[in-house]
Formats: C-alpha cells, sequence, structure tokens
C-alpha cells in the first residue's frame, strides 16, 4: 500500500475517533472562562515555540499538543481553516504535551525535523499518518521517522539533534509549563491568554471569534 493510500485511510479513522472523542465532556481549566494572569501567563508562549501567522496577530491561539493524541490530530486542520479564513489575524503558538507513551520521542523527531526548517510539514504528515505509528496509545518513533521519508532529512543531524540538549531543556519547559496552567489532556488551547471553559470546538471557536470581534472594535 503507498503512502497516500495509508493517509486517506489514517485520515478516515480520524474521523470516526473525533466523532466518539468530541463527545465526551473535559474537565474545566481551574480558572476556566477568566484570563490566565501572574506568574503564569509567561508560560503560555515561550520564545523557543514554533508559531504560524503574523507575530503582530490580534488573536493568539495557544495549543498544547502530543502528536500522539488523536483528538489532536483532528483539531488541527480545523484551526488551519480558522485561520485561512481570518487571513492574518490569528496566529498559532505549538507547545509540547506529550502525555501519551513513546510520544517525548516523537516531539524530540518534530524538534530535529524543525533544525532542517522541515517542521510544519514534518508536524502535518505525522498527523496525517497518526494511526500508522501509534497503536493502543503508544507512540512508536521509527514507523514515524519512516513516514518522514519523502522530506529529505538529512539522517544522522536527526539522530543528534533528537537527543540534544537544548531540544532536552526544551521539552522540559513545555512540560514545567503545562503544569503550570493545569494542563492535563490535549489538546488544549488559550486564546488571548483564556482558556475553554469546557473542551470542543464550537467552544474553541466562540472563544476566537470574541477575541476577533474585540480586535476590531
Amino acid at each position: 500500500m503507498n503512502r497516500k493510500a495509508l493517509f486517506i485511510g489514517a485520515a478516515a479513522a480520524l474521523v470516526v475517533i473525533f466523532i466518539g472523542g468530541t463527545a465526551a465532556y473535559r474537565a474545566s481549566q481551574s480558572g476556566a472562562g477568566g484570563m490566565i494572569s501572574g506568574g503564569t501567563a509567561a508560560a503560555l508562549d515561550r520564545a523557543h515555540a514554533p508559531s504560524l501567522g503574523p507575530a503582530d496577530a490580534p488573536v493568539v491561539i495557544v495549543e498544547f499538543l502530543d502528536p500522539a493524541c488523536e483528538t489532536c490530530a483532528v483539531f488541527y486542520p480545523a484551526v488551519k481553516d480558522m485561520m485561512a479564513a481570518n487571513p492574518g489575524q490569528i496566529r498559532l503558538v505549538l507547545r509540547w504535551a506529550p502525555f501519551h507513551e513513546g510520544s517525548r520521542d516523537v516531539v524530540a523527531l518534530l524538534e530535529a525535523a524543525r533544525k532542517q526548517d522541515k517542521f510544519w510539514p514534518a508536524l502535518e504528515t505525522l498527523l496525517a499518518s497518526q494511526p500508522i505509528w501509534t497503536v493502543n496509545h503508544t507512540a512508536h518513533v521509527s514507523p514515524a521517522w519512516r513516514m518522514l521519508a519523502d522530506l529529505d532529512l538529512d539522517q544522522a543531524r536527526i539522530e543528534a539533534d533528537m537527543v540534544a540538549p537544548d531540544v532536552t531543556r526544551l521539552i522540559e519547559q513545555d512540560l514545567a509549563d503545562a503544569a503550570a496552567l493545569n494542563v492535563t489532556q490535549t489538546p488544549e488551547y488559550f486564546v488571548n491568554g483564556r482558556p475553554l471553559p469546557s473542551f470542543g470546538y464550537e467552544q474553541l471557536k466562540r472563544l476566537v471569534d470574541e477575541e476577533l470581534l474585540a480586535a476590531r472594535r
């Protein structure tokens, strides 16, 4: 079976997962509905975090993501659609919360790909092929690496960068920030510092729309 067919099958599986997964209510964040402030505000958007969109965008979505998280794979294109519908108005900041077994190695792989300027295509490839390299909620880095074959990455550099001290520190910082912000599940979103009152696509879109409207006043 070729990679395109695998991706199509993976996407179909993720739709099924999405229907079931997003139906469940997730626990509210402490202080949900209010603005993150004080010392925890700095934990949202670190200089090292990868981002998409203009630096001066009026709406900033900070997402804590686990690449092995099924719901993360479904929500990612939905957030991209929000950005496309509001060009120049939204910036997406990604933070890591590798809670699944083995996921930390996949995060290190993505950070190593970032050092070769292939972060976003690598992330989108892995999210699209997630059922191939995540089995029974456990991530496996070897098949994940094989999914990136078309990106022409330097394997020796990847292997060295995956265990580089700066990558290790980055992941540790994101995990520490996730703990400080009471992030216990993924994906978790903050919109201009506001956590979702409860989890769901409509809740996220409503919060984004509120901030877009406020920015236009």
